[in-house]
């Protein structure tokens, strides 16, 4: 049953034994107050607002505004780092910070800073709010003038990814250094609360209208003992579902229990990527080191259905050359709740499913497919691809691709979002 939850730098070495480590008690304390927000280039209903999908480029420190649906052509592009100057002077400043940044470009960022891991777009579409890991903040941008609004320094060293509220009023943000998720008025950047989670917590979703978040703790990602023998050493790897209001811990899902229960203990239990069905009945979720994923019945507390993808031949069967140990990374589900899109990232492909029979489309050829969601229209799903610096659209009805466009260095996530409709690409500036 499901449990209720009661400094002299030496090199990139000591950097990733830090990263590697577990943060320090300090880690773990509330972070700075955030700065007051700067005025609004808009107030709400002041102007009408357009549907667009922001492309996160981590490596780059910009976010891609595409069209939502079709083409996807390119609308403009911002800059999501202006005050990057500043930031390393602090990082260069404080060694331990320094030790962290450079633990995450050598390990989880490939040997590159990660500028940009996940982002929403507020309600008024007057600024998007962006979790830069590299700088272990959240930040809110002014779309019009490319200006910060606000800055809210996680506990720890890394952000991660988040969750934006049914409402779009809250974001959900992981700090996966120090174990736990603040949630931030998206327009103040206030903290509203926050939680405990397990390991390296990754993914969040609000669910029952807003009333739940979901958080996947994944462990240890970026070590090299990959080897199912030393699975233990992953750490904590859970999923704490909280209540939305309170903070508080509702339940707790193991899913290395249920995995066993399944006949798959084999897998890891490191939840990565998921996506609900419309009626949020059922769970889909990626697991570290899988070429497939798993269907969880919320309701009956258990996993029902298992779809394993093809392999690409191409692909090394060394995982400790998978990267942050994923080897599929990327799902979501069609509108209808009748299809199911997989990003294969070291696979090189994406592919449509049938829910219903589980039985997969065409393996669509893409390079290191990082991230799956759905187009404006509902009619397609959008794959970043990372290894190619591109973003996919691929056809539900027909699981082929129908777009591809150029956009930054290594694209990870993919949101819809809002912007005014008379919106123009800010001038790049640096603060």
């Amino acid at each position: 049953m499901r449990t209720a939850l009661p400094p002299t730098l030496a090199g990139a070495a000591v950097a990733l034994a830090v990263i590697a480590g577990a943060a320090p008690a300090s880690a773990a304390t509330a972070p700075p107050a955030p700065a007051a927000p700067a005025a609004a280039s808009a107030t709400p209903g002041s102007s009408a607002l357009r549907e667009v999908l922001f492309v996160g480029n981590n490596w780059d420190g910009t976010a891609d505004v595409l069209e939502p649906s079709g083409s996807l052509a390119r609308i403009g592009r911002i800059n999501v780092i202006p005050d990057k100057d500043r930031r390393m002077l602090e990082i260069h400043l404080n060694p331990l910070k320094l030790a962290y940044f450079l633990g995450i470009r050598w390990s989880v960022g490939e040997g590159h800073d990660q500028f940009v891991d996940d982002m929403y777009s507020t309600p008024d579409g007057s600024a998007v709010v962006v979790s830069r890991p590299s700088f272990a903040d959240v930040v809110s941008i002014d779309v019009s003038t490319g200006r910060l609004n606000w800055r809210f320094p996680v506990s720890g060293y890394r952000s991660d990814h988040m969750a934006v509220s049914p409402d779009g009023t809250r974001v959900a943000v992981s700090a996966s250094t120090s174990n736990r998720v603040h949630v931030l008025d998206i327009r103040t950047g206030r903290e509203t609360g926050s939680f405990a989670t397990g390991d390296k917590p990754h993914e969040n979703v609000f669910t029952d209208g807003g009333s739940r978040i979901w958080n996947s703790a994944i462990g240890e990602v970026n070590t090299a003992l990959d080897d199912p023998v030393w699975d233990f050493t992953k750490g904590d790897r859970k999923i704490t579902v909280v209540d939305a209001k309170t903070y508080r811990t509702v339940e707790v899902i193991d899913m290395r229990q249920r995995l066993d229960a399944f006949g798959r203990r084999d897998l890891s239990d490191a939840v990565r990527p998921v996506a609900f069905t419309p009626d949020e009945s059922k769970l889909y979720f990626q697991v570290s080191f899988f070429n497939g994923f798993l269907e969880y019945d919320v309701a009956a507390d258990r996993i029902t259905r298992e779809k394993t993808l093809p392999k690409n031949p191409a692909t090394s069967e060394n995982r400790t050359t998978w990267v942050n140990d994923s080897r599929h990374h990327g799902i979501s589900m069609s509108p209808a709740g009748d299809k199911i899109c997989v990003a294969g990232t070291m696979d090189d492909y994406a592919t449509v499913v049938d829910r219903a029979t589980l039985r997969e489309g065409p393996l669509v050829p893409a390079s290191k497919p990082y991230w799956a969601t759905v187009s404006g229209d509902g009619r397609s799903c959008v794959v970043s691809e990372s290894g190619s610096d591109s973003v996919s659209a691929i056809d539900f009805a027909t699981g082929r691709k129908v777009a591809n466009v150029p956009v930054g260095d290594h694209p990870q996530r993919v949101r819809l979002g809002k912007v005014a409709a008379d919106w123009r690409e800010p001038s790049a500036r640096r603060e």
